[in-house]
């Protein structure tokens, strides 16, 4: 059981956490930097990321597959038209955005987590954390222009970099803040709608003009991938689909919603909700009850509004994702979280964990099977397969991904990826393989 701090504790804690980030308390003798043991690690974290990243492959597949490229009447004419609507609406219901905000608040507590660890060891940990940034810029940067258009890892560190920010502000400072960027997008399309002038039309202009300029067109869009014979005319595509990434974080404010779930992430961190989660039992029942009563049936209402093209326009989408997928995504960290205290010693939280504990390495590697699988370079099976055939591949994928990483984990500290990253984050050798192998 964990003991309750009383205030006067958690006062002393945060000023002596402040001398020693501020980088005015002795460090003679200070324990050298580091990133967190496996000892130290809170297996329920691991878990929920894993469980997120099964989340994040369905979701982008479809994209991969070059399934959300065709026209509609491509779309109906496939075999499997019929399954693949109902699956459609289904991954509207329960996958878009709800992922990616579990994804977001992991992320905001390990922001949490980075700051504690190099606090106790004397460190600066602010400036950890920039360099961890940093490098994280640079991995997106290259994912983002070299292997797929879809990439969040660059917004994250960008926006990451913004939380230094609020690191003296209190939690429900944090929790206000938090809402404020969550709402803002409602109010940007309002405006945005009223104005009648699209913020993302420069990186429109943009991308036709690479499309112009390589022969890309609304007629060999959808194939173009498929067909390409080298990765010169892959890397074409990323050149205008970079465009196309910057369209959709603009037109969806999502630097305003990632920086309000990394600020809710980090206030979830900063009380350790993660921790001794017996106790946290009322919480988490409370937490998931109310959420799923919120987001299921705006769910349903934002699922039909998808798959109609949004007809009540941007402004009323906006609202809907606000009171449908954020209660949905804390609905599934807390629902996870409770189905792993009753049933913890089940082996499906090792398998799940797996894949958490290497996230970056697995999400990067979704991207580079889903360019084999589905690109000319490879073996070329997409604009040709279904919705049903895309996700069954991903569910795929994603298994491979849990035994490849058990598998990798019994060996290694260190997902490779995450190998590198740490090493060039704390400026020194990390030994990948375990002892005694």
């Amino acid at each position: 059981m964990c003991r309750k701090r009383s205030d006067a504790e958690k006062n002393a804690v945060s000023q002596q956490t402040a001398i020693r980030l501020s980088g005015q308390g002795n460090e003679t003798g200070a324990a050298q930097a580091a990133p967190v043991k496996a000892s130290e690690r809170h297996r329920i974290l691991d878990v929920l990321r894993g469980f997120a990243l099964l989340g994040i492959c369905l979701a982008n597949y479809p994209e991969f597959s070059l399934y959300t490229f065709q026209s509609a009447e491509t779309v109906a004419a496939m075999p499997s038209a019929g399954i693949d609507r109902v699956l459609r609406w289904l991954l509207y219901f329960f996958v878009d955005g709800k992922f990616y905000t579990l994804f977001s608040l992991l992320f905001g507590i390990g922001f949490s987590i980075i700051i504690s660890n190099a606090a106790k060891k004397g460190q600066n940990g602010f400036r950890i954390f920039y360099r961890r940034m940093a490098l994280l810029v640079l991995i997106g940067f290259l994912h983002l222009m070299f292997i797929w258009s879809g990439d969040i890892l660059m917004l994250y560190a960008l926006v990451g970099m913004i939380l230094p920010l609020f690191r003296n502000v209190s939690g429900r400072g944090l929790l206000a803040a938090a809402a404020f960027f969550l709402v803002l997008p409602v109010a940007v399309d309002t405006v945005t709608a009223a104005a009648g002038v699209p913020l993302s039309a420069p990186a429109v202009k943009a991308q036709w003009h690479f499309c112009d300029r390589y022969g890309i067109t609304e007629e060999n869009f959808g194939v173009w991938l498929r067909d390409a014979d080298s990765y010169r005319e892959v890397l074409q595509f990323l050149v205008q689909g970079a465009m196309v990434r910057i369209q959709e974080l603009v037109d969806g404010n999502r630097y305003f919603k990632v920086l309000g779930l990394f600020l809710t992430g980090f206030w979830m961190g900063r009380n350790r909700l993660y921790a001794c989660l017996e106790d946290r039992k009322p919480l988490l029942r409370k937490a998931a009850g109310l959420c799923f009563i919120i987001g299921l049936p705006f769910s349903f209402v934002y699922a039909w509004s998808c798959m109609e093209g949004h007809p009540f326009g941007n402004v009323a989408h906006s609202v809907l994702y606000l009171v449908s997928v954020y209660p949905m995504g804390f609905a599934y960290m807390a629902g996870l979280s409770l189905l792993y205290l009753r049933f913890r010693e089940g082996g499906l939280w090792k398998w799940l964990a797996a894949p958490g504990r290497m996230a970056l390495s697995n999400y990067i590697g979704q991207s580079l099977l889903g360019m084999f699988i589905f690109y000319g370079i490879g073996l070329g099976f997409g604009a040709s397969a279904g919705l049903s055939a895309t996700l069954l591949t991903a569910m795929s994928v994603y298994v491979f991904q849990m035994a490849f990483s058990r598998f990798w984990m019994h060996f290694f500290n260190f997902g490779p990826l995450e190998w590198i990253w740490r090493m060039l984050t704390y400026g020194r050798r990390f030994c990948l393989m375990k002892s005694g192998r």
